[in-house]
């Protein structure tokens, strides 16, 4: 394809309106964009000033971009392919304020490629510098997204089934998405309340599921990391079972954190579930193991362990917090092993302690289970002058699944 039937099939998918289309002809990845490449070599936007005003403004300039674009990632440039496709984005955003819904998967191709090309930048020869280019162009990219969430919010002319609204989600999505990226994660804050400002946006459940399951995701890990656990696991599990059965990558993501809320719950997965999941199999198979059995010392070797990889994932404080259970479970065998009774001295689980690794004084084990009952994971109540735990001759170790809003008190 030379640029003269490039411009025209642009000119028909605006004239038809057009919109999957539109956003063919503007992927850099399309074959045309390789014809292009091949037809004018080395283009500079001095060399291709001779197509100006070959379209109406601002598709020109757009479709001259796109042919820097093109060459810049054929050449593996993609600092300067990121730069190009940033200001094809931006001329394409005074198209779509002046239109409808139709132009909206053109706008999502374009975004989606902006990003991905904000990810591509790279500079072997100097590591520093490639991060600090790749910061700024995420950072960048994130700033452009964010702007046209804000024309996709401002349509008010447009009928309901055509308004430009229809992209709040996806784009929020991509902005969310940034912002994790450049762990600039407050930044969301704004994007949400502008989210809840606006009473005219069609709820949550109109939109294409894929918008709904990324949005669920990053609302569920914001809440995850604000210790919002209880509304973490809402979002989280609404993503998950929303999710395209397909889309394992996606599944597995949002199990990285809907498990370890799950076992704060006392609701522990499956081998099944496990087993479709290798990654999360063997990052939390040893919490799990050790949680059934009550074995503090395994738990504690599998946190120092996965020490790295959890922290990375922002899940050391949760699974710390998880060892609860494990202490719970420690406390319910001593229990067993007592033959049920509702009288036991505070040296016996002391004891079971330091079997299972744990190097403490007495006090220490009568603060462990004064917390345990705290948390309703022992019903029963401790006489510091006897030194004797008093437990409740029913329902002693309620399950953990069962207590009222376990989430809140850690």
């Amino acid at each position: 394809m030379d640029f003269a039937t490039f411009i025209t099939q642009l000119n028909d998918a605006i004239y038809h309106e057009n919109g999957p289309n539109l956003a063919y002809l503007l992927r850099p990845t399309s074959p045309h964009g390789k014809d292009l490449v091949k037809g004018f070599r080395n283009p500079t936007r001095q060399s291709l000033s001779i197509y100006d005003g070959s379209m109406q403004a601002p598709w020109d300039e757009i479709a001259i971009h796109y042919v820097l674009v093109c060459t810049h990632v054929a050449k593996k440039r993609y600092i300067d392919a990121f730069k190009d496709e940033s200001q094809l984005v931006t001329l394409f955003l005074r198209f779509f304020t002046e239109n409808r819904g139709w132009t909206l998967p053109a706008l999502f191709s374009i975004l989606r490629d902006l990003r991905d090309l904000a990810i591509d930048v790279r500079f072997p020869f100097n590591l520093r510098k490639y991060s600090n280019q790749k910061t700024e162009c995420m950072e960048e990219s994130a700033r452009v997204i964010a702007k046209a969430f804000g024309n996709c919010m401002t349509d008010r002319t447009s009928p309901p089934e055509q308004s430009r609204k229809w992209g709040v989600y996806y784009v929020v999505g991509l902005v969310l998405k940034s912002y994790f990226r450049i762990k600039r994660i407050s930044l969301s804050k704004n994007i949400l309340r502008a989210l809840e400002a606006n009473n005219d946006i069609p709820p949550l459940s109109a939109y294409p599921r894929s918008h709904q399951v990324t949005f669920r995701y990053y609302i569920g890990m914001l809440s995850f990391l604000n210790e919002e656990f209880a509304k973490s696991e809402e979002e989280l599990t609404l993503a998950f079972y929303n999710c395209h059965l397909e889309a394992h990558g996606n599944q597995e993501r949002i199990l990285a954190y809907l498990i370890p809320l799950r076992i704060l719950r006392g609701n522990l997965p499956s081998a099944e579930l496990l087993k479709r999941f290798p990654v999360l199999q063997e990052i939390f198979s040893p919490f799990i193991a050790a949680i059934q059995v009550g074995d503090l010392s395994a738990y504690d070797k599998a946190l120092e362990r996965w020490e790295s990889r959890l922290l990375e994932l922002n899940l050391w404080l949760s699974l710390e917090k998880a060892r609860e259970l494990c202490v719970r479970g420690l406390f319910r065998r001593v229990w067993v092993v007592s033959g049920k009774a509702t009288r036991i001295p505070i040296t016996t689980f002391h004891a079971a302690l330091r079997v299972s690794g744990q190097i403490l004084e007495c006090d220490e084990a009568e603060c462990l289970l004064a917390n345990q009952i705290y948390r309703n994971y022992i019903r029963g109540y401790i006489s510091h002058e006897k030194q004797m735990v008093v437990l409740a001759s029913t329902n002693t170790f309620p399950k953990v699944a069962d207590i009222p809003q376990p989430l809140a008190s850690l």
